[in-house]
């Protein structure tokens, strides 16, 4: 608060002084008036900055440009093929509850979390069509294997599979149906 207050007394010097030159530039020499425009402007600025009307119309500037963002995006990502695969694994379709937090549907897991998957993103659908026994095939492990081993596993089989490192994208499915299968046991 001081440092506006001061602000606002610097800028009435400078408004003084250049109502003063003009006066002067109007009396004697059109020159003066060149020194004095500069001066009612800095005064002007001075101003507007002080009473906070520039810090307002900044944020209303940011808050316009971040909600158009937020629309676009919205535009672009509600139809994007990730967007509707993310929805379709929650279940909900993705709404989001009255407090803003996303809904979370179904009972929890071993975990203790409740719809989430392996890497602790939503979990994917379509579980129970894969038994327990192709699930240890597609991951690599024996029937007695523990749950550390099933995890290393399927830690070396994302690797290999995920679609980012050039695998194939239903293998890289299968391997987490595979691995929700075998911890949820």
């Amino acid at each position: 608060m001081d440092r506006d207050v001061l602000i606002l007394g610097i800028a009435a010097v400078l408004g003084g002084l250049s109502v003063t030159l003009a006066m002067v530039g109007i009396a004697r020499s059109p020159f003066v008036l060149i020194v004095a425009v500069p001066l009612a402007a800095a005064a002007y600025f001075m101003w507007y900055q002080a009473s906070g009307r520039m810090r307002e119309r900044l944020h209303e500037r940011a808050s316009r440009e971040r909600a158009a963002a937020d629309a676009a995006e919205g535009a672009r990502g509600a139809r994007s093929r990730f967007a509707r695969e993310a929805r379709a694994r929650m279940g909900d379709g993705g709404r989001v509850g009255a407090n803003g937090r996303r809904r979370q549907a179904g009972p929890r897991g071993p975990n203790g979390r409740r719809g989430r998957g392996p890497t602790g993103g939503a979990s994917m659908t379509g579980n129970a069509g894969m038994p327990p026994g192709d699930a240890r095939r597609t991951l690599g492990v024996d029937a007695d294997a523990s749950e550390s081993a099933v995890k290393s596993a399927y830690r070396e089989r994302v690797k290999e599979t995920h679609p980012d490192s050039g695998g194939d994208e239903e293998e890289f499915k299968r391997v987490n149906r595979a691995y929700e299968v075998l911890t949820e046991e």
